[in-house]
């Protein structure tokens, strides 16, 4: 539950790896899961008619355990950013919609919103900070100068969009004009992902494929 809520927090305020590094965090929940499961079938097993059970459980247990612990220092070291906390300031647009009706403040007018809309937009179109990998609603917010909280209702809440989404949109479109351009035929798909903001070729194609219907490679290939 902890980690759903964390992925939720990134998804409205984040745009890089830092989102992506939540899988990881899944997997290794679950790992750490399927772990206590066996540990449990071992002491059953060692109080039941099959105690030779129980000792072949702790090997596999043991040896379980040496795996988690070098996937947990790999990652450590190749991903530091993994281990850092959330922002605590950081809230859900739900709960901080909610907070607004319980006291009573005055809500932002549509006007406003659609004034705000049309400076982020051409914010995004004109100086592009979608290229920074790690761009994040609060560069945005001190660019533009828009508090975070009516940025972040504004993207997640009225373009019923996450940030890492809205963001990742001007990056496909990006990379689909790069794509199209004959004069860069010979630039490769890994080398476009990278220019175009995104840090892992998984992300890219997982985000293109949602917004194109096909993968980067096979939307040149039907150009």
């Amino acid at each position: 539950m902890t980690l759903r809520k964390a992925k939720k927090i990134y998804l409205e305020n984040y745009a890089g790896a830092i989102v992506e590094s939540l899988n990881w965090l899944f997997q290794f929940a679950l790992a750490l899961s399927a772990f206590y499961f066996i540990a449990l079938l071992k002491n059953i097993f060692k109080f039941s008619e099959y105690p030779n059970v129980s000792e072949w459980l702790k090997i596999g247990l043991f040896l379980f355990e040496l795996i988690i612990i070098f996937w947990y220092l790999y990652k450590a070291l190749n991903n530091p950013g993994l281990f850092r906390n959330i922002d605590s300031k950081l809230k859900l647009v739900q709960h901080i919609i909610a907070e607004e009706k319980n006291n009573e403040q005055t809500a932002v007018t549509e006007k406003v919103y659609s004034e705000e809309l049309l400076k982020l937009k051409k914010y995004m179109t004109e100086e592009k900070p979608f290229l920074n990998p790690s761009l994040t609603i609060q560069d945005i917010s001190d660019a533009i100068e828009i508090p975070v909280r009516d940025l972040s209702i504004l993207i997640n809440h009225k373009l019923e969009q996450h940030f890492y989404d809205f963001v990742n949109t001007y990056r496909i479109e990006r990379a689909m004009d790069i794509l199209k351009d004959v004069t860069k035929s010979k630039v490769t798909v890994l080398e476009i992902l990278y220019e175009v903001g995104f840090n892992s070729k998984s992300s890219f194609n997982t985000a293109f494929k949602k917004q194109t219907g096909n993968t980067p490679t096979s939307y040149r290939k039907n150009l």
